[in-house]
């Protein structure tokens, strides 16, 4: 499947991008905001942007979106049960 999005050349110009990093760029931020959503996993959302997990888990930081997404209680059973 593939999604179309028109872009102005301003838009470009103003973030100082070219259309290929812009691409990868929106297609990481899609990734990220999905995997956030609990819309898509870790892998599959790493696939959609066409890299390793690690990389994808990695590259959450720049969003500033956690890895683990727990709630203190949901830690502590996880921890309790290790």
């Amino acid at each position: 499947m593939q999604i179309v999005v028109n872009v102005p050349n301003a838009l470009l110009d103003a973030l100082q991008s070219t259309q290929i990093a812009f691409e990868q760029e929106a297609k990481l931020a899609m990734a990220v905001k999905l995997f956030e959503m609990k819309r898509l996993s870790s892998g599959m959302a790493a696939t959609l942007v066409g890299m390793d997990r690690v990389t994808f888990l990695a590259a959450l930081q720049r969003f500033a979106v956690p890895v683990f997404d727990l709630e203190p209680d949901e830690l502590s059973a996880d921890v309790t049960n290790a």
